[in-house]
């Protein structure tokens, strides 16, 4: 009778040993950490603690942007094939980018009750078609369309609090956006002005920290620099090189 033979590692042409596994096992519960990141801040928003909400969010996205390159370092891919760290990530991001913030617009009485719940449910349903789409990035690494970057909607409809027919315009609109085909940066991954993209990145993120501390109630200075960077992030896309 043949003995099962042990997975191997083609790149390093040698078997896959358990400290392999369990490396890559690990990253794969950091990335899962987000989904508990998720159910902590939807329990902060049904209690109406956004600013702990946020912060939850926060460390989500944090996870978000260390386990990739954990998992590329680790190749998680090969040393791993069972788990699908790509299907995870969708699932936690929908999560963190998508259900949460979508509850939090529909219960934080931005706009009326009879348009609270088809904002939500419109934020769900289109967040969702977007996960789906296989095409949703270009090879050069900028997103097609709005991102359903619904955390950052939700902070920013939170901290500016516009009447409620401009808060239902902006979520009709990003929806539509979701499926328009206009580039959308990715601060970490695209090329271009990444060093600026980054920048902006940790400044935006020390800034929205302030406000979190000081409950969404921040100095003008930093609502309109937080602002100015939130408009800036919207059009980047607008400076792509095209080949």
């Amino acid at each position: 009778m043949a003995k099962p033979t042990m997975p191997f590692d083609r790149v390093r042409g040698r078997p896959i040993t358990a400290a392999q596994r369990v490396r890559g096992f690990l990253v794969h519960i950091l990335t899962a950490g987000g989904a508990a990141c998720a159910f902590l801040a939807l329990i902060e928003a049904v209690n109406g603690e956004w600013p702990r909400m946020f912060l939850w969010l926060g460390f989500a996205m944090i996870i978000d942007a260390v386990d990739g390159p954990l998992a590329r370092s680790t190749r998680v891919a090969d040393v791993l094939p069972r788990w699908s760290g790509e299907t995870l990530d969708l699932v936690v991001d929908f999560t963190t980018y998508v259900f949460v913030p979508a509850y939090a617009i529909a219960a934080s009485g931005l706009m009326p009750g009879p348009l609270a719940i088809p904002a939500g449910l419109l934020i769900v349903v289109t967040g969702g078609l977007y996960f789906a789409d296989r095409r949703m990035k270009t090879l050069d690494n900028y997103f097609r369309g709005f991102p359903c970057l619904w955390n950052f909607v939700a902070f920013y409809l939170l901290l500016l609090t516009p009447p409620p027919l401009i808060a239902i315009g902006i979520v009709v609109a990003l929806a539509v956006l979701t499926f328009v085909p206009f580039p959308f940066i990715h601060p970490l991954r695209v090329a271009r002005l990444r060093m600026f993209n980054f920048a902006l990145l940790v400044l935006w993120s020390l800034l929205a920290l302030v406000t979190l501390i000081q409950r969404m109630a921040p100095a003008p200075w930093i609502t309109g620099a937080l602002c100015v960077i939130g408009l800036y992030v919207l059009g980047a896309g607008l400076l792509r090189r095209r080949a």
